[in-house]
């Protein structure tokens, strides 16, 4: 896929199969960067995406896939429409059971793309082909690569056994025709201005094995080589699935009702305003709303709500949730690449473009890693020979050892393996976050701050109080407060809406309405100016006076809100509200504080309603917050640690961008959910704890791979050094690191971030 942008050149975007670990990615963002008008080079290894900008006056988009070719990947360019269809680039090529998603194109460029290659699919480096996913291992090409080289190896142990004299020459020839393609790889990653890859090492450690007279041990780790690939892929493979699957949450036809008729089209076709019927048993095809029936609906594919939810008329719905009971017909809210799962497969698309500060200084450490090895490599070789007389075989056989240790892989495959696993764990459980660096931020909270409505609240008050003054009667006020309100989604505004609508109390006409930002509304309401405000600004402005406001007062001590609505220097009343806290909020705070994390609430509202609020929660608590005081807050706070900002309101985003990690009510607007880092779509307190301790958890899983890397690393480089262990042991630590740190990371898979330790 390409867009243009006459500023800065065209951005192109590509799938590219075959990225088994993290050098993989070095290797190929190095290539392209090398190239003469590329710049933003993006590749994220467990999406598969390739994504830069080009100028192509001085390079054109077919000699970026020569090289990416050149160095044994396939490549294909992502189609258009992919966002709009649900794929991310991992996606793009679809399970065996045929679930693709209209992205065959996809998958067949890629296959085609890797067929091209000449050397790819032939013994040596093979990557991940796009064709053998839903395969067994043997099935696929890598498979088939590691039969062939165990044919070769056993062909060989034969004739040595029949023909002891010949026996080494077959070993050579075992060794010869399993490195060739490797060799090419790394003579194409040379030219490329890459000598210090693991082809490269592979190589020089072979051809040295033959000339040191190790011929049958050259073979053998050939051989290794290539049962290690088959294990990276494999298990990288394992680490993308639950990404992938996101992609088969959503149907790919819907029922679409027209002019009394129900035509089967393509989900990703639906506009917003359709209607759509959705049958017992079928999942949602797009986010909406139930304008017909009644039924549970189960969103545990999307949220993972473990209980149906029984929905009605009014009620919105996700995409890819499931109607388990009766039929429905739902209205389509969001257009197809705008839907809740287009959300989730952007963030987990885009995660990891967001990189954690872990993972950025493994980068770099990573790229003078695998020279210093090979220094060391070359100083085993020539100093105890040359300074100490000692045999050049010997040391030239370690310093071979040393070699196939210096392949960073599993190193640089550590952190992205482990991020993307909690991303994934996370999206199923409703808990999205923008990438590594937002996981870590989370990890390292100490302080959060609330928002009260809508977060820890329902956001959803009902009228507990009217009262009227002077000469005004009670349906005078709620049709003046309504008249006022009218058009408003703000909860106070639904809240006198609706009980205006209860009573049967017709709101009055109104125009020119205007927010008192933190205060309240004003508009024209028949022909004179009426305000729904907060008590302190109507006493300031002759609203309302001091006995009224005693009364207000009252009410707010109650744990209620109330607004007082009043004409120019005429007061009409006071409208009392309570926003109860949700179910799970002291829950929520409970395990926060066990967890070594102070909570706060930061509201707008009054004292004293906020003090009721805080202090059934067993929180601390600021209030009569404006934007710019929330803002003030979490800078102050954020100089003590880390803190995490929970809102769902306009008035939140500023707070939730200066926090060090802002998380947005799945409920709450559109403007919160894009400004912040993090959405907990089923709106439950507790999955902020959750949060936190999955951040914690992968941050742990981490540092165990980062330690399982440079642990085995660095014993075996002393133990080669020492000559302990030899070349088939080396290549085992480098594979097999990779493989420990993969499978490592994929244990978060199965991570239950509820549970409590």
């Amino acid at each position: 896929m390409t867009t243009t942008d006459p500023n800065s050149g065209t951005a192109c975007d590509w799938t590219v199969s075959g990225m088994d670990c993290g050098s993989c990615a070095t290797k190929i963002k190095d290539a392209v960067t090398r190239l003469p008008g590329v710049s933003g080079v993006e590749i994220g290894i467990m999406t598969e995406r390739l994504r830069l900008t080009l100028d192509e006056t001085q390079t054109d988009r077919d000699k970026v896939e020569k090289v990416v070719k050149s160095l044994g990947y396939g490549i294909a360019p992502r189609a258009a429409g992919a966002k709009k269809d649900f794929v991310m680039p991992a996606m793009s090529d679809a399970p065996a059971d045929g679930h693709d998603h209209a992205h065959d194109h996809d998958r067949n460029d890629a296959a085609a793309a890797a067929r091209d290659d000449s050397g790819h699919g032939s013994p040596g480096h093979v990557h991940d082909d796009p064709a053998d996913r839903g395969k067994r291992w043997y099935q696929t090409r890598k498979g088939k690569l590691v039969i062939f080289t165990a044919i070769l190896l056993g062909v060989a142990w034969i004739i040595e056994l029949l023909a002891p004299q010949v026996g080494k020459w077959a070993f050579v020839a075992a060794c010869l025709i399993g490195v060739a393609p490797v060799a090419k790889r790394a003579f194409a990653a040379l030219r490329l201005g890459q000598p210090f890859t693991i082809e490269s090492l592979m190589t020089v450690a072979a051809i040295g094995a033959l000339f040191i007279d190790a011929a049958e041990e050259a073979a053998l780790v050939v051989f290794l080589f290539a049962v290690g690939e088959v294990l990276e892929g494999v298990a990288a493979g394992k680490a993308r699935d639950g990404i992938r699957a996101l992609a088969d949450l959503v149907p790919k036809t819907a029922l679409l009702l027209a002019n009394g008729t129900t035509q089967e089209v393509p989900a990703s076709s639906l506009a917003v305003g359709q209607m759509v019927l959705v049958r017992p048993g079928d999942r949602i095809p797009a986010d909406g709303e139930i304008a017909e029936g009644t039924s549970g609906v189960d969103d545990s594919p999307v949220t993972g709500e473990s209980v149906p939810v029984t929905k009605g008329p009014g009620d919105p719905v996700f995409a890819g949730s499931i109607n388990t009971e009766a039929a429905l017909r739902v209205t389509v809210t969001k257009a197809a690449e705008d839907n809740t799962i287009a959300r989730i497969i952007r963030l987990v698309e885009e995660a990891e473009v967001a990189r954690a500060p872990t993972e950025r200084f493994i980068d770099r450490f990573s790229r003078w890693y695998m020279p210093a090895i090979v220094t060391v490599a070359a100083l085993v070789v020539l100093v105890p020979p040359l300074a100490f007389g000692q045999p050049w075989d010997t040391w030239i056989y370690r310093g071979l050892a040393l070699l196939l240790i210096g392949c960073p892989c599993a190193l640089v495959i550590s952190v992205p393996a482990s991020i993307a696993s909690a991303l994934s764990t996370g999206a199923r459980r409703g808990m999205l976050m923008k990438g590594g660096a937002v996981i870590e931020a989370a990890a390292n909270v100490s302080r959060v701050a609330f928002d009260k409505t809508g977060t820890l609240t329902h956001g959803r008050p009902v009228v507990t109080d009217v009262v009227a003054f002077g000469a005004t009667t009670e349906a005078e006020l709620l049709a003046v407060a309504a008249g006022v309100e009218t058009g408003s989604s703000h909860p106070l505004a639904v809240a006198i809406l609706t009980k205006a609508d209860e009573a049967g109390i017709e709101a009055l006409p109104s125009r020119d309405a205007k927010a008192l930002l933190g205060k309240g509304v004003i508009a024209t309401v028949g022909d004179a100016s009426a305000w729904v405000t907060s008590p302190r600004y109507a006493l300031e402005n002759g609203g309302i006076d001091q006995s009224d406001l005693q009364l207000a007062t009252a009410f707010e001590e109650d744990g209620k809100t109330a607004v007082a609505v009043f004409r120019e220097k005429t007061p009409l009343g006071l409208i009392a509200m309570r926003d109860e806290p949700r179910q799970d909020a002291a829950e929520a705070i409970r395990q926060l504080t066990e967890m070594g994390v102070t909570s706060v609430i930061l509201t707008g509202d009054n004292p004293r309603t906020a003090a009721a609020i805080a202090g059934g929660l067993g929180m601390e608590f600021r209030a009569d917050m404006m934007p710019e005081d929330k803002l003030t807050a979490i800078r102050e706070m954020g100089e003590q640690g880390g803190v995490m900002m929970i809102g769902d309101g306009i008035n939140d985003a500023p707070a939730l961008k200066q926090a060090s990690i802002g998380v947005a009510m799945g409920s709450g607007t559109d403007v919160a959910l894009e400004t912040a880092d993090a959405t907990i779509l089923r709106d439950r307190v507790t999955d902020i704890p959750a949060q936190i301790r999955l951040a914690r958890t992968a941050m742990g899983n981490i540092r165990q791979n980062i330690t399982i890397a440079l642990g085995l690393k660095a014993v075996f480089l002393v133990t080669s050094v020492l000559g302990i262990t030899g070349l088939w042991i080396a290549i085992m630590a480098d594979t097999g690191a990779t493989v420990l740190v993969t499978l490592n990371a994929l244990r978060l898979l199965r991570f239950n971030p509820e549970r409590e330790a």
